[in-house]
């Protein structure tokens, strides 16, 4: 295999295991970025996962080929409504984020996999028939070596994930809104003496955090492993969790980061075709995308800074 041909199978693959990253890691940013400590995104991205096989399975023959894409929009609001039970505890009453957070990741696989048990009578959900697409962009496609690299085979998730991405960084830094969340997480006081409601500012991105998080999962769910069961998610909400923190809770930092993941990911699943790694155990390559999430966690937390009052329950009138 060329380097030519190892860049047109690595470059797609890195995008599309990065999409789902860079969804729940800009909802971790916005959570986060109000105050609002969200370790569980991984319970949310199982939640979506569930939610959306689950709806696949049983609309395909109604929706046809938008199946998937309604799948994804129903999860995005079952994460989002889920998500509120981190945000009544965390928010309303002042536990601790972080055991709210646990619970959340707890709570998701079990009632997932209960819920499978109960319908299917198995540990996994049956395949699913109707998947997302992949696309080639037209005329893009043809630009030599860059066009098959970005533009050929795509899924329009994908595309989607960037989109996100952008809108999420004009949102937060360019619109009263994106002022007053980060306001809210930097001095809430000081907010609060402005004017602005804490509390609603927080709720909503806690569920703008867990919309995300569920269309991460689904999105996951629906163009990797076509069905739901225990391991499905396995790992990915804390590889989102780990980019929203390697990109400085930054949007675009965080999309980053997540490429970077994806690029793991891919690396992982491509080797039996690259020289050389093709040789290595298979048991490193499939650890590869969490020992690098922990490498660049341990190499980077400590010259991160978060959002000053990111954790800490606000009580009205106290400092």
């Amino acid at each position: 295999m060329s380097i030519l041909e190892l860049l047109y199978f690595i470059v797609p693959a890195t995008i599309a295991y990065a999409a789902p990253l860079i969804f729940t890691a800009i909802g971790g940013v916005f959570s986060e970025r109000s105050g609002v400590v969200n370790i569980g995104l991984e319970g949310l991205m199982v939640m979506g996962a569930f939610v959306g096989i689950l709806f696949n399975l049983f609309y395909a023959d109604t929706f046809g080929g938008w199946t998937p894409w309604i799948a994804i929009i129903v999860a995005m609001f079952a994460s989002a409504i889920f998500s509120l039970l981190h945000a009544v505890a965390s928010i309303s009453f002042r536990a601790d984020q972080v055991v709210s957070g646990v619970a959340i990741n707890m709570l998701g696989i079990a009632i997932a996999l209960f819920s499978v048990k109960i319908i299917f009578g198995k540990g996994q959900t049956d395949l699913i028939q109707q998947k997302i697409p992949r696309f080639d962009m037209p005329i893009l496609q043809d630009i030599p070596i860059i066009g098959p690299m970005f533009f050929k085979s795509m899924y329009g998730s994908s595309i989607l994930a960037i989109g996100v991405a952008i809108v999420a960084w004009f949102v937060i830094y360019k619109t009263p809104f994106g002022l007053r969340l980060r306001s809210v997480g930097e001095h809430p006081m000081a907010a609060d003496t402005m004017g602005i409601n804490v509390t609603r500012i927080r709720y909503i991105a806690v569920i703008i955090s867990g919309a995300l998080a569920g269309i991460g999962g689904s999105v996951y769910a629906i163009t990797t492993t076509n069905d739901f069961g225990h391991a499905t998610i396995n790992g990915q909400g804390f590889m989102a969790l780990a980019a929203m923190i390697f990109g400085k809770w930054h949007p675009i930092g965080a999309m980053g980061a997540a490429l970077f993941f994806g690029f793991a990911q891919a690396l992982a699943i491509g080797a039996p075709k690259i020289p050389y790694i093709q040789d290595l155990p298979t048991v490193y390559l499939h650890i590869l995308p969490y020992v690098l999430t922990i490498l660049a966690l341990a190499g980077f937390i400590g010259k991160a800074n978060a959002p000053k009052a990111n954790g800490q329950p606000y009580i009205k009138g106290q400092r």
